[in-house]
């Protein structure tokens, strides 16, 4: 019998966001749903972006409405065609698809370039000629009125002239701008007579040298919206303020009006999410470019080893609420260990490798040992690893003069080597440093896949690689970007920067593979055990792996490696 109770637990409450939209479609205020993600084409898309995807896109899903991609491309400065396809692509590799709704605010220049003379015939917008301090200076501070430009009084016949004009060239950059005539003393500064357009004699990537004037973001937002039949403008915070000014426009003009709603951005502590910040790490080379494996550009984090999965994930954790929070970073990589943890492959890789003679060992000889792929799914199989004489293990997995809680590889120990036999130190070999270059041990045959016969126990096992049979290979072992949870947290007179992580990146050049690692192709992730999950890097060649390390395993075994 069906427990009532338990089906109803397991029901997800719904968001703010779903309750509007159910309530708008009850009421009859929208017959169908129509979301729109809107990105700048200035930056590749970072993971806080993912959150506004995410949720654009499921909403879009779960009420079987369509989602549109448009980008809003009104600043040839700082737009470029490798943003259009790098957001397009990362869209894609988080597993949504807009379809054939792929729009641009430059698709929509000449309809603004009409609304905008529509509203200068109904008295509702001027051409200002103050410059742009001057602009700050009449808008006053937050607290107490601005007051009206010595232009605003301007005829429409003046107006309308102007601003054909400007659309001509027949001005330089600077010397007018369209500003919309709503309320200089209002407490929100949004609404204090704002820019629609600016002159500005730059090439577009689209419209090429069609246009000198640009409408700005906050003119072609809320109508490139209208112009699509958005039903829902889902918004993150900051355009909250904003909202009025869209609302101001629409109704005004008198077209399609969508319901813009504000969601709380996503944060993660030891990381930047601001554009321009990314753009000063990139741009002053703190980082090797966007895909950076410590960037939180989703380039990166896919380049680092990340799923998308994962990210979703992460969304999903975040919610939808309209109040501020920042993550840990630890939540997201808890994500990412509990998706890798399903699906990848195990393989034995040494880091800092320590040479290893086993002497009892038949010199030649070459066994093939049974190595389960991966523990979570029994479906993943074995593989054969080769195992012979000499072998390399972690430098710190020996110790010459080990405290009383050190439990690995010691002068007269036996550790079980992981799928393989017992083996016990006899003599360690240095240089005229003092430095530890080899072991010599022995090896007890009967202990083949890890158990005595007699029923003797070790305290540890550790792993190992075929020195005959290893594959070289570079891995970089990557920390987070910053130092500090908060990056802005810095001293008067300095900035973010001084914040980075020196010990962000640390890069291993001698590293031994597993023999079947050989193969491993760009992109493939893996579970190097008792070390974390790593991906190889784009860097690679057929002479010679690179990987990176995506995630260290879960803190708990911090204290198993004490032993």
């Amino acid at each position: 019998m069906t427990n009532e109770n338990e089906d109803q637990s397991n029901i997800k409450p719904k968001h703010f966001i779903q309750e509007a939209i159910d309530e708008d479609l009850k009421s009859g205020r929208f017959k169908r749903i129509h979301t729109r993600f809107p990105p700048e084409p200035n930056g590749y898309p970072h993971i806080g972006h993912a959150k506004a995807i995410s949720i654009n896109f499921e909403i879009a899903k779960e009420y079987g409405g369509l989602c549109n991609l448009r980008f809003d491309d009104t600043n040839p400065l700082a737009e470029e065609t490798e943003y259009v396809n790098a957001i397009k692509e990362d869209i894609r590799w988080l597993g949504y698809d807009w379809e054939d709704r792929e729009y641009y605010a430059s698709d929509y220049f000449e309809q603004l370039y009409e609304y905008a003379v529509k509203l200068i015939k109904d008295g509702k917008a001027y051409v200002d000629s103050l410059s742009a301090e001057e602009m700050s200076e009449y808008r006053g501070p937050w607290n107490k009125p601005g007051k009206n430009s010595p232009y605003r009084g301007r005829s429409v016949e003046e107006n309308l002239d102007l601003f054909e004009r400007m659309r001509k060239g027949e001005f330089a950059d600077g010397t007018h701008t369209l500003r919309a005539k709503i309320d200089m003393a209002s407490p929100n500064m949004n609404l204090r007579d704002p820019a629609m357009y600016r002159i500005l004699k730059a090439h577009h990537h689209r419209t090429g040298d069609a246009w000198c004037i640009y409408p700005t973001y906050d003119w072609a937002h809320g109508e490139g919206d209208s112009i699509e039949g958005i039903s829902h403008s889902l918004c993150s915070m900051e355009f909250e303020n904003h909202r009025l000014l869209y609302d101001w426009f629409v109704e005004q003009l008198g077209i399609h009006h969508p319901r813009q709603m504000e969601f709380s951005r996503l944060n993660l502590t030891c990381t930047v999410m601001s554009k321009r910040r990314l753009v000063k790490l990139v741009q002053d080379r703190h980082v090797r470019g966007w895909d950076d494996p410590r960037m939180p550009t989703l380039r990166g984090m896919r380049r680092r080893g990340y799923t998308p999965e994962a990210i979703r994930h992460l969304c999903e954790i975040a919610g939808v609420t309209k109040t501020p929070s920042t993550l840990q970073m630890s939540v997201l990589e808890n994500c990412l260990r509990e998706d890798l943890n399903k699906r990848v492959l195990r393989k034995m890789a040494v880091l800092h490798p320590l040479r290893v003679v086993i002497e009892n060992y038949p010199e030649g000889k070459v066994e093939e040992l049974d190595a389960v792929n991966n523990p979570e799914d029994a479906g993943a199989g074995t593989r054969k690893i080769p195992f012979s004489r000499v072998i390399y293990i972690e430098q710190d997995d020996f110790m010459q003069h080990p405290p009383k809680e050190f439990f690995r590889l010691a002068p007269e120990r036996e550790v079980r080597l992981r799928y393989a036999y017992f083996i016990q130190c006899n003599r360690v070999i240095q240089d005229r440093q003092g430095n530890i270059t080899e072991l010599r041990c022995t090896y007890d045959p009967e202990t083949r896949g890890g158990q005595a016969p007699d029923g003797r126990k070790v305290k540890a096992t550790i792993h190992w690689v075929s020195a005959d049979h290893a594959v070289d290979a570079e891995v970089r072992l990557y920390d987070n970007l910053f130092s500090k949870e908060d990056p802005d947290d810095f001293p008067e007179g300095k900035d973010f920067i001084v914040n980075l992580n020196p010990k962000s990146l640390e890069i291993l050049k001698n590293c031994k593979l597993e023999l079947s690692l050989a193969s491993a192709t760009v992109g493939e992730r893996f579970q190097f055990e008792r070390l974390g999950y790593f991906c190889v890097d784009p860097d690679s060649s057929a002479q010679r792996l690179v990987f990176n390390r995506t995630v260290t395993l879960r803190d708990t075994w911090a204290k198993t490696r004490k032993g």
